[in-house]
């Protein structure tokens, strides 16, 4: 037995599981989640009693603070700039035909309808004649609900992209404390998306992409979830030793059942909303199942699988099937419900009466279908120039950002000095030292995911990935460095776990641990007066031009 133990032992240590002493395989298998801190609130003369109740209220208490510090930069002067910014010129007006429609109508040009907007939306003529367009609705269904709450306003349109930029960083902060075990790096992962600038700008604009990062954010967490719940059911299968230590059971590993895992149902669900926003949430459909099936196979390693991947096959595998991919594709067809009860819809009525060899399949799938098609080909054929347009390799180091709105008010006017020019600008660009650090973290998570086996390094780096990697296919398409907001939440997270490593573990020294600490703290200063210097030109204030010129550090900013 002892042979075996130590055989086990190597084994888990080489897949990541030996840096914390554990007593059992099930305790490897079912990582401790944190307890409650209570040095803190001892320090503050605090009774144990009293500190440790107020150690437990903080595992919510600490996350929703930071999503309250995010919801008020998010939503303060949302109706601020009072004009149609960049593509919301698309999206809130096929929001609101969705709301009229069911699908998305007609406009007049934007040059007529955008001032009209602003003027006066109840008055603007909106044709029922269906329009083809670009992207599937729920992002603007998502939108609609907005101006449905406000009406047809720059408030009513933003309304649901702050929404859904708050609860994301309350979603991080409670992610991030399930996967690092760690309140505070949970909820130093949702503070830092709540000051990158990036995130910021995006909850205040009325387009799809944020949209597409919530719904992904979701599944992330949701899988992460029903990890935990899969490996917990396994571990409560394997045989105990007569000194009550649970150990790896080849037959148990191979045939153990994990249970029903409505988490991944709801992963496939959030998958398909995402892919039913903006077709790049496919991408992160397939990284997804891909992620999860490893970490099944890495489970039943643990519980002793003689074949792991067989196992899988035979008994995880539907589930990771049947909980994602067709969920999704469910979810995605049920997302045109509008478009498929109306008669007006652009296409609707393109395979009716048609014959042919799919004439078996229902005329709406089949002119879904056609629609589809050309959406397929509009988007991988667009290549028009645009003066803010930037390649993929640049995105992490910052080096295109967007203007998505500028004025140049006169001495004077609109809050502007009586004795110089001024600028008024909304640039979509993440804060720049959170962006550089996340750089240096993208390069430690690889070290730790490719030397040390640590499975949150992994997937960080698959997140990443799937929201970044893609958009290399497609060199000759216009593209825009704004995408990349799907992937900011896990930039947070692989900043936040650096710094929790620069801390030091539990074990070390205090002179290491307070060098670690010093330094972390430091930088995580420096990021937050990045955010608040580059505010002004997040939020769309009126500076002086010399003001505005100061922070454009580098010259593609302009």
């Amino acid at each position: 037995m002892s042979d075996e133990n130590a055989r086990w032992e190597r084994r888990l240590r080489r897949f990541g599981y030996g840096e914390i002493p554990r007593t059992s395989v099930r305790d490897r298998l079912v990582p401790p989640f944190p307890e409650p801190g209570t040095r803190l609130w001892s320090v503050l003369g605090l009774s144990p009693a009293a500190a440790y109740r107020l150690a437990r209220r903080s595992a919510w208490g600490g996350p929703l603070l930071v999503a309250l510090l995010a919801g008020v930069l998010r939503f303060w002067r949302l109706g601020s700039p009072r004009a149609v910014v960049f593509d919301e010129t698309y999206y809130a007006k096929d929001a609101w035909s969705l709301l009229r429609y069911g699908y998305e109508g007609t406009w007049p040009d934007r040059k007529i309808a955008d001032p009209q907007i602003l003027a006066d939306p109840q008055v603007i003529p909106l044709s029922d004649a269906g329009v083809f367009v670009a992207h599937p609705p729920t992002g603007k269904w998502v939108i609609g609900l907005g101006e449905w709450m406000f009406g047809l306003t720059p408030f009513g349109w933003r309304f649901m992209t702050a929404a859904l930029g708050t609860l994301s960083v309350l979603m991080l902060c409670r992610i991030g404390r399930r996967l690092f075990r760690s309140t505070f790096l949970g909820c130093l992962a949702g503070a830092l998306m709540a000051v990158d600038g990036l995130h910021h700008v995006m909850s205040r604009t009325a387009l799809l992409d944020l949209v597409v990062m919530f719904f992904v954010l979701a599944a992330f967490g949701c899988l992460l979830i029903d990890r935990d719940g899969a490996r917990a059911r396994l571990a409560a299968a394997l045989p105990v030793d007569s000194d009550g230590r649970v150990r790896p059971d080849g037959p148990t590993g191979d045939r153990a059942g994990t249970g029903l895992r409505p988490w991944r149902l709801a992963a496939g669900l959030f998958l398909g909303l995402a892919a039913s926003t903006k077709w790049n949430g496919l991408y992160f459909l397939a990284f997804f199942a891909v992620l999860t099936l490893l970490w099944d196979v890495g489970s039943r390693r643990v519980a002793g699988a003689y074949r792991p991947y067989r196992a899988v096959l035979r008994k995880d595998l539907g589930w990771s099937a049947l909980s994602l991919l067709p969920v999704a594709a469910v979810t995605y067809l049920a997302t045109w419900s509008g478009w498929f009860l109306s008669d007006s819809g652009y296409g609707r009525d393109w395979a009716d009466g048609r014959g042919g060899t799919w004439s078996w399949i229902p005329a709406p799938l089949r002119s879904l279908w056609h629609y589809e098609h050309g959406v397929y080909a509009f988007n991988v054929g667009l290549h028009s120039p645009h003066k803010y347009e930037s390649n993929p390799w640049s995105w992490l180091i910052l080096g295109r950002p967007v203007l998505f709105h500028y004025e140049s008010p006169g001495p004077g006017r609109d809050g502007c000095h009586a004795t110089a020019d001024c600028s008024q600008a909304v640039l979509a660009l993440g804060t720049p030292l959170l962006w550089w650090s996340a750089c240096c973290a993208l390069v430690y998570l690889l070290h730790r995911w490719a030397l040390r086996r640590d499975w949150r390094a992994g997937a960080i780096l698959c997140a990443v990935g799937a929201g970044y990697l893609p958009w290399f296919l497609y060199q000759d398409r216009t593209v825009f460095s704004f995408y990349a907001v799907v992937f900011v939440p896990y930039l947070s997270l692989a900043v936040a776990m650096t710094l929790g490593a620069l801390a030091g573990p539990p074990g070390a020294t205090d002179k290491r641990r307070t060098r670690g600490v010093v330094a972390a703290g430091v930088l995580v200063l420096l990021i937050a007066w990045n955010f608040i210097y580059f505010f002004p030109v997040y939020s769309g204030h009126t500076i002086p031009q010399g003001d505005w010129r100061a922070r454009m550090w580098l010259d593609t900013w302009i």
